[in-house]
């Protein structure tokens, strides 16, 4: 399953100052690396091309991506490999909780590839990663970024059942831009993911979702889809710039100011987020346990 290409293949835009980092230069991002080779695991920091991993690895932490690096989709704005999934490895959740133990993570993002091809699309294999997390590190704040599972709500039910504090399931893109940003993906199933879930957990877990800048949205769309998630119940957000990952993926449009930014994060909270993440280099999972907020009513944490 390709990549989305394009007939022309416009060359990368300069990146403005203020996405231009320098990378650190500790110890930790070398244990980092070395403990996820050792224990076979897979990151979004690396799959995905994040522009944020240096800097995570080396604070001692990474995004832990479950069920392959192999994804049944191939969204224009993702450089994750599209592949025939492999087979889910049995061990994978130990492995996940033995990195949990060693790097003493407080807070855990969870995330996986799209797994069209099974059954509960991989909704199991979540449930029982977080299970092996809790057994040895009772006390870490567990949030999960998952894919859509095609809105099946017993899916969605099994992952619930092992009680994370947030679920998080990114929207990415305005309504318009949808189709061309998200393979097979809908505006309308994402949001429905975060309606049931919020619908089913109520206050015992915080939704989560997070939007990409710069693919050619305007203000009045990311306003529209602001509105459209906290009908849904989001209680979280985060807003962060589109960065194009190679020359295969969508173009950047535009590169929205720091000062839009902070605009748009104090708009977002004035719509009734309990939490927003607003800023260039802003990722779902970048700086999560900075938007961890305290238990919500009636959870259980530890």
């Amino acid at each position: 399953m390709p990549k989305l290409t394009h007939t022309t293949t416009p060359p990368r835009r300069r990146l403005p100052a203020w996405l231009r980092t320098s990378l650190p230069t500790t110890d930790n991002f070398a244990r980092t690396r070395s403990l996820l080779d050792e224990l076979r695991l897979h990151t979004v920091c690396q799959s995905a091309a994040c522009p944020n991993h240096w800097e995570c690895w080396s604070k001692g932490t990474a995004t832990f991506m479950i069920g392959g690096d192999r994804c049944t989709r191939a969204c224009g704005f993702c450089a994750v490999n599209t592949a025939k999934p492999l087979a889910l490895e049995a061990d994978e959740p130990a492995r996940v909780a033995e990195a949990v133990r060693r790097l003493q993570l407080r807070h855990l993002v969870l995330t996986a590839v799209a797994r069209d091809d099974l059954p509960d699309g991989g909704a199991d294999h979540f449930r029982r990663t977080i299970e092996a997390v809790r057994a040895v590190s009772p006390r870490t704040v567990i949030e999960v970024l998952t894919p859509d599972f095609n809105a099946r709500e017993a899916a969605l039910d099994t992952v619930l059942s092992a009680r994370p504090q947030i679920f998080n399931h990114n929207l990415e893109t305005v309504r318009r831009l949808t189709p061309t940003v998200r393979f097979r993906a809908t505006y309308e199933r994402s949001l429905f993911v975060l309606q049931r879930v919020k619908a089913k957990a109520g206050a015992t877990v915080y939704t989560k979702s997070g939007l990409m800048l710069g693919l050619g949205e305007s203000e009045e769309e990311l306003f529209a889809t602001l509105a459209d998630l906290r009908r849904a119940g989001c209680d979280l957000l985060t807003l962060g710039q589109y960065l194009q990952p190679t020359l295969r993926h969508l173009p950047v449009v535009e590169f929205i100011p720091p000062e839009k930014f902070a605009e748009y994060g104090a708009r977002a909270r004035a719509l009734g987020f309990r939490h927003v993440a607003s800023a260039p280099m802003v990722r779902s999972s970048y700086h999560a346990d900075e938007f961890t907020l305290p238990p919500a009513p009636g959870s259980v944490v530890g």
